[in-house]
């Protein structure tokens, strides 16, 4: 506890996120979001930012990802210990759960900045003798269970993180909610801010809520917008709610989290500009900010690069916008040596990880995110006969990861088929599927390849930050005019656009084409261009996408406004 008094005074904002990438032996995160929130609280903690970071100590974790013969993906628990990374502390608070007391106890994780700073990341545990066993593991497991289990975590963290803040002595000014499963955090708000009217009968005053809240939707896919009917929203809380006002708030047909959150929140942003204006298509008459996700730099920094960068700038990971002249600084042969010896260590880690012997000399395209249909990792497989003959003239080989949900049978179905594909073209083409997909695998797999491939359709990729932190390390993109990628795209220059936005059915040719005409003869045949583009990609998007700038922004514009 003394650790924490010892940050009350200074801790104003609360930034809540059912999934944070601290650390990858916490498996507290899935996939893009978690590592978002995690690159959130690092640049937090470099800029000396007042924040508490509040999520789920998750002991289950997300899921641990094998692959049978088939290339089926197996689900298993991938369990981790608290007492490794984090400290209990001397607190419980309680919220109610169809009708039973739920106790929650919180862990403390100091995430320490090499510049200096440090910030708190409080953990949220059911896991405890005072709990009914059945609600023991409501902070189990990540995107697990039903939708019951999804309400109750979300009860867990936006009422129950609250009041663990508040039973911790935080003093928080502003709560941030990252995506919508803390939204609820709203109704206590609301409770102790109502106020009598003429007629002596209470009424909740939402602008004073609002000046509390900051919400950030990640998504334009509707499935990623959690809804719950209002018959279980009242079996879990009993009459402890008004679901009359809740109606009002989150709407009429079922509990809409995204929807709550835009009612309470006075500042709400999509994460890139283009996702800005999709969310305010799907959600009319609610303003919508623009601040576009960024990546941790030291963190997604290859050490290669590293060097190379401490070289011409010692202050580059507390300040990327110094790169802005790294295409002037750094040398050529330095940059390309740098890019083989992070290429050299992915060529070790397939070899280990399934036997394929890849080429350092060989144009390697990498392709690794959540198996799922908008994202369409199958794109590059569309045409089987093509894809050869392009290898046969300028050969590349392939490396992909990535999970499906547990519960996404289609995804599980797209790696089987991937897994298939890769197999029946063992003769013709070096291709690898890693398993296992997550933050340690992904800083030697994103700086190792020269082609980050991103195949989204339109406008279906809120951000995705993937390719910011391929850049950063030279890796040209390869993407369809998605999510970042419309702002971080110059022609000739940081990379290519995959086809017409307006028409997805054109991206497999486009793909193609490019592959064959533009990429892989620019890569055999003008090495300096290549290099010179590397050096384009690295001075182009490390300085502004980035958490640093991302998190000055929220600073003056959402939390001190």
């Amino acid at each position: 506890m003394a650790l924490i008094n010892s940050m009350l005074t200074r801790t104003k904002v609360a930034y809540l996120s059912m999934e944070i990438a601290i650390r990858p032996e916490m498996h507290t995160y899935s996939g893009g979001l978690g590592i978002l929130a995690g690159d959130t609280a690092r640049s937090a903690a470099d800029l000396q930012l007042p924040v508490v970071f509040v999520t789920l100590v998750m002991r289950q974790g997300y899921l641990k990802q094998t692959l049978d013969a088939t290339g089926w993906q197996d689900d298993a628990p991938d369990p981790w210990d608290p007492t490794d990374w984090a400290t209990p502390l001397d607190a419980m608070v309680a919220v109610r759960i169809e009708g039973r007391v739920v106790w929650i106890r919180p862990w403390l994780h100091v995430l320490q900045s090499p510049l200096g700073g440090r910030i708190p990341v409080v953990l949220l545990d059911t896991n405890i003798d005072q709990n009914d066993p059945a609600d023991r593991t409501i902070t189990d497991t990540l995107y697990g269970g039903d939708t019951t289990y999804r309400l109750k975590q979300e009860i867990v963290l936006g009422i129950g993180g609250m009041r663990i803040l508040e039973a911790l002595g935080f003093a928080i000014s502003v709560y941030h909610l990252n995506e919508g499963h803390a939204a609820l955090l709203g109704l206590p708000l609301i409770a102790r801010l109502q106020r009598n009217n003429r007629n002596g009968q209470q009424s909740f005053d939402l602008e004073r809520v609002r000046e509390r809240c900051v919400f950030t939707t990640h998504t334009p896919v509707e499935a990623g917008h959690d809804k719950f009917d209002y018959g279980l929203v009242s079996h879990l809380f009993g009459d402890s709610i008004d679901i009359d006002q809740l109606r009002e708030l989150a709407g009429h047909d079922g509990l809409n989290m995204t929807k709550l959150a835009m009612n309470v929140s006075g500042y709400v942003n999509g994460v890139a500009r283009r996702h800005a204006e999709t969310t305010k298509r799907m959600f009319p008459g609610y303003e919508i900010s623009a601040v576009t996700n960024g990546v941790h730099v030291p963190t997604w920094t290859h050490p290669s690069f590293a060097r190379l960068f401490q070289s011409v700038t010692t202050h580059w990971g507390h300040e990327p916008e110094l790169l802005v002249n790294a295409d002037q600084q750094l040398r050529d042969e330095h940059v390309w040596g740098a890019h083989m010896q992070a290429k050299g260590e992915l060529i070790e880690l397939v070899r280990e990880r399934t036997g394929v012997e890849f080429d350092p000399e060989v144009a390697t395209i990498g392709f690794a995110r959540r198996m799922t249909g908008y994202k369409r990792p199958s794109l590059l497989f569309q045409d089987l006969e093509r894809l050869v003959a392009i290898n046969k003239e300028q050969p590349f080989q392939l490396v992909m990861a990535g999970k499906a949900h547990p519960r996404d049978n289609t995804g599980k179905e797209t790696i089987r088929d991937i897994h298939a594909r890769i197999a029946s073209l063992k003769a013709e083409v070096r291709m690898a599927f890693l398993p296992g997909y997550d933050m340690a695998m992904a800083k030697t797999l994103v700086p190792g390849v020269d082609i980050w491939l991103n195949t989204p359709l339109p406008p279906l990729e809120a951000s995705g930050t993937s390719g910011m932190k391929a850049a950063l390390n030279g890796v040209l993109n390869l993407s369809t005019l998605d999510g970042w990628w419309e702002e971080g795209y110059l022609e000739g220059a940081t990379g290519w656009s995959i086809g017409d936005p307006a028409h997805g059915d054109s991206h497999a040719d486009a793909l193609y084409g490019l592959l064959e005409k533009t990429v892989l003869p620019l890569y055999y045949d003008d090495r300096p261009k290549w290099i010179w583009m590397m050096k384009q990609s690295i001075s182009k998007i490390a300085p502004y996408f980035n958490t640093q700038r991302m998190m000055r922004r929220y600073a003056t514009e959402a939390y001190f406004r």
